[in-house]
């Protein structure tokens, strides 16, 4: 299914939503199954502990952050997929990232954590026929369905892979 057959788009999603292409799901999710696709990451690297602007993360903290929401919004369109209709909460970003100890590690384990849990997607979203895809739940106080849960995921990496080259890359100038 393609990103115009989501049924209803959901508020506050759309923001990522709407940084794909109208595509078929599944092509998105391949299209990109590693984050150095995005951003190599000997740029990273280089980037290290710094900083756009005071109490803003630093690139580990963020690729943290895109892995973590990965692994949520796949739980999501899970428990959607399987017709369970429990409001789901939220999620305290901030919290995530203050307790990851992100920067401990290093890129390339990052790197490969986020290629782990794409694969993990791509293999969940490929099991989902049209009629569960179109399943929907509520989750952020928002009716998503499972469709726009996976157009989430592609639309949040590139999101935060933009936010990198924008605020970040200049700093190595």
């Amino acid at each position: 299914m393609t990103k115009s057959e989501i049924p209803v788009m959901p508020q506050f999603f759309d923001r990522y939503i709407n940084q794909v292409d109208n595509v078929f799901l599944m092509d998105a999710l391949r299209q990109t199954p590693t984050f150095d696709q995005y951003i190599p990451a000997s740029t990273l690297e280089a980037i290290g502990d710094l900083r756009y602007a005071p109490n803003k993360w630093m690139v580990k903290d963020i690729l943290q952050h895109v892995i973590d929401n990965e692994r949520i919004m796949g739980y999501r369109a899970l428990r959607f997929a399987r017709n369970d209709k429990t409001e789901l909460p939220g999620y305290d970003e901030e919290m995530f990232g203050q307790t990851a100890h992100a920067t401990r590690r290093t890129i390339a384990d990052l790197y490969a954590e986020f290629a782990a849990v794409r694969q993990s997607s791509i293999l969940l979203f490929n099991s989902f026929d049209n009629e569960m895809l179109l399943r929907t739940g509520v989750c952020f106080h928002q009716n998503i369905s499972v469709l726009a849960l996976g157009f989430v995921l592609v639309g949040h990496a590139r999101h935060h892979a933009k936010i990198i080259r924008e605020r970040y890359l200049p700093l190595l100038s």
